[in-house]
């Protein structure tokens, strides 16, 4: 299939998102400064709509080097995408779960030029 343009790159919110329908795919695209990432719309635990779920960052554990834990705190260069149906979590930059290796999103080529956003979603 040829690239599809999704919009204009000024149109995505930082961190932002659009999920878009082409020939019945679903594409989640998001923009996180002047990157851009796409993915199959579809969870890979229960196939949920998982592109359109809240966009928040990591959370991660502050553990001191003696091993005491100082809580909870948000990265500050991991934004994650998070499914609705049941909270899988997903790197926006790799679509890999922060834990589990084998459960990712399935991606889409991206790509932006002279300032419009475009996919590339493979044959059926």
């Amino acid at each position: 299939m040829p690239d599809v343009s999704v919009g204009k790159a000024s149109d995505f919110a930082d961190p932002g998102r659009k999920v878009v329908d082409i020939s019945g795919t679903e594409i989640g695209v998001f923009r996180l400064g002047d990157d851009f990432f796409a993915y199959h719309n579809i969870c890979p635990h229960l196939d949920g709509p998982a592109c359109q779920g809240k966009i928040l960052p990591c959370a991660t554990e502050d553990v001191q080097p003696d091993g005491t834990s100082m809580g909870r705190v948000f990265s500050k260069t991991q934004m994650n995408i998070i499914c609705p149906w049941h909270g899988y979590e997903f790197d926006i930059r790799t679509g890999k779960h922060p834990t589990d290796g084998r459960a990712r999103l399935r991606p889409v080529n991206v790509s932006v030029r002279d300032g419009e956003v475009y996919v590339n979603v493979p044959a059926r």
